[in-house]
C-alpha cells in the first residue's frame, strides 16, 4: 500500500512516500526549485518520490495533506475580524491567496497528479506529533510540539503508545513561542521564519542582559510553562511587520536594517532571547514529564531545531532519552501525515525497534549513480579523475590535512535542514582560519556563524561532554577541558566578534566562543564511506572529526543533483569536489573564471 504525504503553502513544502509503514522517500520542494523554504505545491518532490518507488500516481492508495484548510481559514478570518479595521493590507495579501490555494486543494491535488483516489486531511500538530513519535525507537513516549502556528495550536503535547497518539494539552494562537522567536529574528535584521538560526549563532557573543525584561514585560510565564504574550508589543496579528514601536521603545533601539552593523546590544538581545527560550521550554518539558509520567520524549516543530535548547532539555530536564524528528519543520509533517493514515486511519499495529529508529539516517532523497554523474561531467566538458572506492578515504583525508575544502556529494539526499554526510562541505577543524575561509569564501555568509563537526561515534565522549548520540546534528556539546587551550585573561575580556579570532581548543574551527559545538555522531553502518574517510583522517592526525557544513551558499537550499553541486563548486572557493567516484579540482584551473571577488558585510 502506497501513501503519499504532502505539506505546502506555508513553509518547507515537501512530499513523503510510505509503502505500508516503511519510508520510501521524503524530499523538500526547495531542493528542485532552488528556492529556499519553497512553500509552493511540491510537484517536483512528489514526482521524485514516485520515481524512487518506480510507481505512478495511479498506484497510490492514499494522498494525505498535513493540515485542515477550513480550520486554518476560520482562524485567519477570525484574527482579521478581531483586529479590524487594522490589518487591511495583510488581509488583502493573505485571504485571496489562501482561497486560491488551500480551499480548493482537493481539486488542485487531483489536477496536478492526475489522481482519483482517497484524499485525507489531518490536523497540523497531529502531523508533527506523528512525525516525532512513529519513526522513533520508543514504544511509549511523551511528545511535545513547539512551532510558530498550526491551524490554531502553537504548542501541544501528549502521549504516544504503540500506534496511538493521545493529545493532552495545547496552547493556541496568538500566544506562540515560535512567533516570539521570529519577532526577535525580524527585529534584529534577519528574515522571520527563515533566519532564526542566526540568533542562535549570535547569542554566545552577548550576555543575557535583557532576560528579565523579556520575562517581565513581553511574556506572562507560569511555573508549568504555560504563558501569554503581552500583545501590545506585537503586531503580527494585523501587520506584515511583526513588532511595533512599543517593542522598539522597550529595548531602546529601532529595528536593525539587514545591511547594517551588528552591535554588542544586538548580541545581548539575541543572548537574552535564547536564555528566555530555554527557560520557557524547560518549564514546559518538566510539566510534560509530570503530566505524562513517561521517561522518554519525542520532539518536533520548528523550535525542535534549536539545538542549544535541545541540549538544555537533555541536561536539565527530567527525561532519560530524547528523539527529535530531523525534519522538524512543516516538511517533516508530510511524513507524519502519511504515518497517520497507516497507524491511525487504518489502525495498523506498530512495534518500535529500541535500538534503531525508522528514519534511515534521514537519507531519503534522490541518489545519482556514477553513470549519471559521469554523463553530467561530460556534458559540461569538465575534467575529472575517477577514484577507486578504496582510495577515496586516503586521498580525501590527505587533502583535508593539506587545508583543502572539499565538496562531498554521495548517496541519497538528506531530508531536513542538516547536511549529514551526503551533501556536505568538509574541512580540517584544527585550523582556526578555516572558520573565516568557509564563511566568507565558500558559504558567503556572516562571519559570526559557527560550524558543526562530524565525529566518529566511539570517540565523541572523549572530546565532548554529551552523554547521548547525535546522529542528526540536533544537539550541541561543550568541548572537554583537556581539549581546550588556556587563554590569557585579556583575551577572555574581548567582546563581540573580536572573540572569533581566539584559538580556544585543539579543534578551533568548530569551537564556538562559548566552547560549544553542534555535533553529528557517526557510526560506520550509517555512512561507511564518510566514516572511513574521517577514520583515515584520525589515523593520520589523532583528530576523530572534521568540519561538516551544508553543501550550499547563503540563501540557497542544499544541493540535490550533480549539476547543482558543480554550480555551487564553480561559484565558491572550494578546492575539490568529490561527486560519487569522480574528483574535480580547482587547482587545475578548471573553474577560476567563475570565482568572483566580493566584499562581505559581517551583518
Amino acid at each position: 500500500m502506497y501513501i503519499l504525504g504532502i505539506s505546502c503553502f506555508y513553509q518547507d513544502s515537501a512530499a513523503c512516500l510510505l509503502k505500508d509503514n516503511q519510508i520510501i522517500a521524503a524530499i523538500q520542494q526547495e531542493r528542485f526549485s532552488r528556492k529556499k523554504h519553497d512553500f509552493n505545491f511540491p510537484f517536483n518532490a512528489i514526482n521524485a518520490c514516485l520515481k524512487i518507488a518506480k510507481i505512478t500516481p495511479k498506484d497510490l492508495d492514499f494522498v494525505v495533506f498535513y493540515e485542515r484548510p477550513l480550520i486554518k481559514f476560520k482562524r485567519i478570518l477570525k484574527t482579521h475580524l478581531d483586529y479590524a479595521p487594522l490589518g487591511i493590507k495583510k488581509f488583502i495579501n493573505e485571504i485571496p491567496l489562501f482561497l486560491k490555494q488551500e480551499l480548493f486543494l482537493k481539486q488542485l491535488i487531483k489536477n496536478k497528479l492526475g489522481y482519483k483516489g482517497k484524499i485525507i486531511f489531518v490536523p497540523h500538530h497531529l502531523s508533527h506529533a506523528a512525525a516525532s513519535f512513529y519513526p522513533s525507537p520508543f514504544n511509549e513516549a511523551a511528545f511535545l510540539i513547539i512551532d510558530a502556528i498550526g491551524e490554531e495550536e502553537t504548542i501541544s503535547f501528549g502521549v504516544g503508545r504503540g500506534n496511538k497518539l493521545e493529545g493532552l494539552y495545547h496552547l493556541d494562537f496568538p500566544h506562540s513561542l515560535g512567533l516570539l522567536y521570529s519577532c526577535f529574528t525580524e527585529y534584529l535584521g534577519f528574515k522571520a521564519g527563515f533566519d532564526e538560526y542566526n540568533l542562535m549563532g549570535l547569542a554566545p557573543y552577548g550576555k543575557p542582559k535583557y532576560l528579565d525584561l523579556i520575562l517581565n514585560k513581553l511574556i506572562d510565564l507560569k511555573e508549568d510553562g504555560s504563558f501569554r504574550l503581552n500583545l501590545k508589543y506585537f503586531s503580527y496579528g494585523y501587520s506584515l511587520k511583526m513588532t511595533n514601536s512599543k517593542f522598539e521603545k522597550l529595548f531602546g533601539i529601532p529595528s536593525r536594517r539587514p545591511d547594517s552593523e551588528i552591535t554588542q546590544k544586538h548580541m545581548d538581545i539575541a543572548s537574552s532571547l535564547q536564555k528566555a527560550t530555554e527557560e520557557i521550554i524547560l518549564r514546559i518539558v518538566k510539566y510534560v514529564y509530570k503530566t505524562t509520567k513517561k521517561d522518554k520524549l519525542c520532539l518536533s516543530g520548528e523550535l525542535a531545531l534549536n539545538c542549544v535548547a535541545n541540549t538544555c532539555i537533555l541536561k536539565e530536564g527530567p527525561f532519560k532519552d530524547i528523539w527529535i524528528q530531523p525534519a522538524s519543520t512543516d516538511a517533516g509533517s508530510a511524513l507524519g501525515a502519511a504515518y497517520l493514515v497507516w497507524y491511525k486511519y487504518l489502525n495498523k499495529p506498530r512495534q518500535a525497534d529500541e535500538k534503531n529508529d525508522k528514519q534511515q539516517g534521514s537519507f531519503l532523497g534522490p541518489c545519482f549513480s556514477d553513470l549519471e554523474i559521469e554523463e553530467c561531467l561530460k556534458k559540461e566538458n569538465i575534467t575529472y579523475q575517477k577514484l577507486d572506492a578504496l582510495d577515496i578515504p586516503l586521498i580525501i583525508s590527505d587533502l583535508i590535512i593539506q587545508d583543502k575544502i572539499i565538496g562531498w556529494f554521495q548517496g541519497r539526499l538528506e531530508f531536513g535542514p542538516r547536511a549529514l554526510g551526503s551533501r556536505s562541505i568538509i574541512a580540517d577543524a584544527r585550523n582556526l582560519e578555516m572558520w573565516a575561509r568557509l564563511n566568507l569564501k565558500v558559504k558567503y555568509r556572516q562571519l559570526f556563524r559557527p560550524f558543526a563537526a562530524t565525529i566518529l561515534e566511539e570517540y565523541f565522549r572523549d572530546w565532548f561532554d554529551l552523554n547521548i548520540s547525535s546522529p542528526y546534528m540536533l544537539f550541541v556539546a561543550f568541548v572537554r577541558e583537556d581539549k581546550r587551550l588556556k587563554l590569557e585573561i585579556s583575551k577572555e575580556d574581548l567582546e563581540g566578534l573580536a572573540k572569533i579570532k581566539i584559538k580556544r581548543s585543539l579543534i578551533p574551527a568548530v569551537t564556538h566562543v562559548d566552547y560549544s559545538c553542534r555535533i553529528q555522531t557517526l557510526k560506520r553502518e550509517d555512512n561507511p564511506l564518510f566514516y572511513d574517510t574521517i577514520e583515515a583522517f584520525y589515523k593520520k592526525t589523532e583528530i576523530p572529526l572534521v568540519i561538516n557544513t551544508s553543501f550550499n551558499t547563503k540563501g540557497e537550499p542544499l544541493v540535490c543533483s550533480p549539476s547543482d553541486a558543480i554550480d555551487c563548486f564553480r561559484k565558491t572557493e572550494m578546492d575539490y569536489l568529490l561527486l560519487g567516484s569522480f574528483l574535480l579540482s580547482k587547482e587545475k584551473n578548471l573553474f577560476k573564471e567563475y570565482i568572483k571577488e566580493e566584499v562581505f558585510n559581517l551583518g
